[in-house]
């Protein structure tokens, strides 16, 4: 499901999620947890001006300039798309539990198959923790495969998470980068 930019507020309250960022053969797909309520306001998935994520995927080397969030098609064209493992939007992603995720592998596990990335990379734990059962996991690259692509958990970008400082992000992301 898509929001627009001007639909009103009941449609977010029913939970309309934001629209995927997604194409054939792609590189590598982005997961976030879910949307955050700022994203599904705006209509554009990373949109709050706290989230790291176009700045740091310009600065690992995935877009040659710093996308905004209404450009978020144009990461087709650099080989990379997004998508969120739950599409429920939450103020926090700490408002998920393990069920949230657990539902909502089904849907997911048949997008990644229709469009067949080589890379799936989760931003957090959470998602990968619950899909896989393993909460031991580190960040990088995971043994796991999941519906053929390839699994990597790196930090979330969220400005909510002040463990990663922007080089520490970067450095995460720039590991994925150079190996694709």
């Amino acid at each position: 499901m898509s929001i627009e930019a001007g639909r009103d507020d009941d449609m977010l309250a029913r939970g309309a999620g934001l629209s995927d960022v997604l194409a054939p053969g792609l590189r590598v797909v982005f997961c976030g947890l879910n949307p955050a309520l700022t994203a599904q306001r705006d209509g554009h998935n990373f949109s709050s001006p706290s989230n790291r994520f176009w700045r740091v995927l310009h600065l690992a080397g995935f877009t040659p300039r710093l996308l905004r969030a209404e450009e978020e098609q144009h990461l087709l064209q650099y080989g990379c798309g997004i998508t969120a493992a739950v599409s429920r939007a939450t103020r926090s992603a700490a408002e998920l539990v393990a069920s949230d995720y657990l539902t909502a592998v089904p849907q997911l596990e048949a997008k990644i198959s229709k469009f067949g990335p080589a890379h799936l990379a989760f931003l957090g734990k959470a998602a990968f923790a619950a899909i896989s059962g393993r909460g031991d996991c580190d960040w990088g690259r995971q043994s796991d495969v999941f519906a053929a692509a390839k699994t990597w958990v790196l930090p979330n970008p969220s400005g909510l998470n002040r463990a990663f400082s922007l080089d520490r992000l970067t450095g995460h992301y720039h590991d994925l980068r150079s190996q694709i």
